[in-house]
């Protein structure tokens, strides 16, 4: 009979480590928009600020989300000369990112205050 149990990452069948990953996608855009609101980055940049957060994100994430935000008006970059390598891409935010960031800011806040709240109510 096959052990049906996935017992790597799981605790009383949860998937402890997928609910984390997922929490973190769902806050990945907010993050990334929030650095640029501190001035245009490099994606290396933007990896280790994140990694400095301990929000790891490899380039194979990063990339297709920062290509989805400059296709819907969020970014835009500019190519600059590396003295070590080839032209960076540089991303910054559009004013409409700027705007988009403010709202994503207020919807964060009113939702980590309802969690706070559910989570004290659970105790």
């Amino acid at each position: 009979m096959a052990n049906t149990e996935n017992t790597a990452n799981t605790q009383g069948g949860i998937d402890r480590a997928g609910a984390q990953a997922q929490m973190r996608k769902g806050v990945l855009e907010l993050c990334i928009l929030s650095i640029l609101s501190q001035g245009d980055a490099y994606p290396t940049e933007i990896i280790e600020k994140l990694r400095d957060t301990k929000l790891v994100v490899v380039e194979g994430t990063l990339y297709p989300l920062l290509t989805r935000l400059k296709n819907t008006g969020l970014l835009g970059y500019r190519w600059e000369e590396s003295t070590s390598g080839p032209p960076r891409k540089y991303y910054k935010l559009t004013e409409i990112g700027e705007q988009y960031l403010k709202e994503l800011q207020i919807s964060w806040a009113e939702l980590v205050e309802a969690v706070n709240k559910t989570i004290e109510q659970g105790k």
